[in-house]
């Protein structure tokens, strides 16, 4: 048993607790990853308030880097000392994972919200004379902690002199943005792009459209100093929806409408405006993650006799030991800028990096471990 000290949820909307805790040696195909620093992503707090129902108590925390410390006797993948990023997890035996649709396992759901493994055990306990489990396995990681259990399919090896503790969001948010322009939208040079929405996600898809080529790239939301952010990252257009109706706006931007869209807010009456923004034969991409059960309407004749599609994406449709690396690559040659996007906190100030991410003063916490 190793001792840890991590974040836990232990009621419906939080907080984030402090906790001394005991976490089991790896199995033989897991790997224990000593925490550099996690990403805070949207999902996090969807989770924390049961908008996904996950089980209480638990360590959430899904965007992780850091050192592997201690490995499975079955472990291949990656040895003591390499640098990682923690990703998603799949099951790797479905019809899904067995044709490389990894985003869309079949076990998807309950492997990264039932806060368990795949057997349905946990690997963290409280201290004390009567130790509490405490669910774990978030995404695969729970990484709002000094050290991770994952398996060995979550662990994705990095080059080391690539900033480490600015890495964590390549396993979820980032590349959730940016898989969905460059795997599942396929945005090509020379096409029209809009991004409704200008979270970490929506400005990870600009930068991601300004290095598939695209020459139009418009971003659409409501705060004017993400719309200012998202200029400085490769937007060509901005649209501040309060102001303007962005169907209008990104019609006349376009001459007749964008190529492709991408909707990240969450919010039916936004995801309509995407839809609605499109061109003829236009795609319209999904990554908002709204509670369970919400509708959203559109027109079925406009959706119809203009040939436009709209898609549901999952993690940017990323195949993690190909497109993490390829990210990190990108960011050295200087044409992915993610890091513009990130403010630091110290664990003891993850209630306040909560806050500031729900109230857009920051758009991708990092909370450092280390």
């Amino acid at each position: 048993m190793k001792k840890i000290k991590a974040a836990v949820v232990r009621r419906k909307g939080g907080p984030f607790q402090i906790e001394d805790l005991m976490q089991d040696d790896p199995r033989s195909d897991e790997v224990r990853v000593r925490i550099v620093a996690t990403g805070m992503c949207h999902t996090d707090m969807v989770a924390r308030d049961q908008l996904y129902e996950v089980p209480l108590p638990v360590v959430l925390g899904h965007e992780g880097s850091g050192v592997v410390e201690q490995i499975g006797s079955h472990v291949k993948k990656v040895a003591v000392g390499d640098h990682v990023v923690l990703t998603y997890m799949w099951c790797g035996h479905c019809k899904p994972c067995l044709r490389s649709d990894l985003t869309y396992c079949e076990q998807f759901y309950a492997l990264n919200f039932n806060g368990a493994r795949e057997d349905g055990s946990t690997s963290t306990l409280t201290t004390g004379n009567t130790p509490e489990p405490i669910h774990d396995h978030f995404f695969g990681q729970s990484s709002f902690g000094t050290f991770a259990l994952v398996h060995e399919r979550n662990v994705i090896k990095v080059p080391k002199d690539a900033p480490l503790e600015l890495l964590g969001p390549l396993g979820c948010g980032i590349q959730t943005g940016a898989g969905a322009v460059m795997n599942a939208l396929k945005v090509n040079p020379g096409s029209t792009f809009a991004a409704f929405g200008g979270g970490a996600v929506g400005l990870s898809a600009v930068m991601a459209a300004r290095a598939a080529g695209a020459t139009t790239i418009i971003s659409a939301d409501v705060v004017p100093s993400r719309l200012v952010l998202a200029m400085e990252l490769g937007a060509t257009h901005t649209i501040n929806s309060r102001e303007t109706d962005p169907v209008e706006a990104v019609h006349k931007i376009t001459n007749g409408g964008a190529d492709f869209t991408l909707e990240s807010s969450g919010r039916p009456a936004v995801l309509r405006q995407a839809i609605d923004a499109l061109a003829i034969r236009g795609i319209c991409g999904i990554v908002g993650a709204p509670a369970l059960g919400t509708e959203a309407s559109f027109d079925v004749n406009g959706v119809m006799t203009a040939g436009k599609r709209i898609i549901g994406i999952i993690e940017g449709d990323s195949k993690p030991d190909l497109f993490i690396p390829a990210l990190v690559e990108l960011y050295q040659q200087g044409r992915f800028p993610f890091d513009k996007l990130v403010k630091f906190y110290s664990l003891d100030q993850i209630n306040q990096a909560a806050v500031d991410s729900e109230k857009g003063i920051t758009i991708k916490p990092i909370i450092r471990l280390q």
